[in-house]
């Protein structure tokens, strides 16, 4: 039972260094440890036990941590869509001014504002400069230079 106990200490304290490390590589060697710990605490040789060890991190380290970490990693550096839409060009549906109006980005219908004083009449052709929580804020084409 000593041995169970071992790799029981080795396996938390692996997963627990885990939290600093952050690179999914302490966890999966701890839990080949807690394996270790199963196959110990069932009577296995100490030969059988660091056998588990190697073969469940290797398996994990090699199988399950890539996987993992592509899956943590899906959409880091990838713009949102929200974040793409400044740059990007409008229809004027309704008209906008300063306070108000709707516009249609791509096959949406957005609440919208002018930059400026400027009066914008359906069917104007603008530029989104900005997302200011649902409202998009637009220039006209002729004054954004597009």
């Amino acid at each position: 039972m000593g041995a169970a106990l071992i790799w029981l200490v080795i396996g938390v304290l692996l997963i627990g260094a885990e939290v600093l490390s952050g690179d999914f590589v302490l966890v999966m060697l701890g839990v080949a440890a807690l394996s270790s710990a199963g196959a110990a605490s069932l009577g296995a040789s100490p030969v059988i036990t660091a056998a588990v060890f190697g073969l469940v991190s290797l398996g994990l380290v090699a199988g399950a941590r890539p996987v993992l970490k592509r899956r943590l990693e899906i959409g880091v550096g990838h713009r949102s869509a929200l974040e793409s839409l400044p740059g990007s060009r409008a229809v004027v549906e309704s008209t906008v001014d300063a306070h108000g109006g709707r516009v249609k980005i791509g096959g949406d219908v957005w609440s919208a504002r002018s930059v400026d004083e400027r009066v914008l009449e359906p069917g104007t052709v603008v530029t989104v400069v900005e997302i200011s929580g649902a409202t998009a804020v637009v220039l006209s084409e002729d004054l954004s230079g597009g």
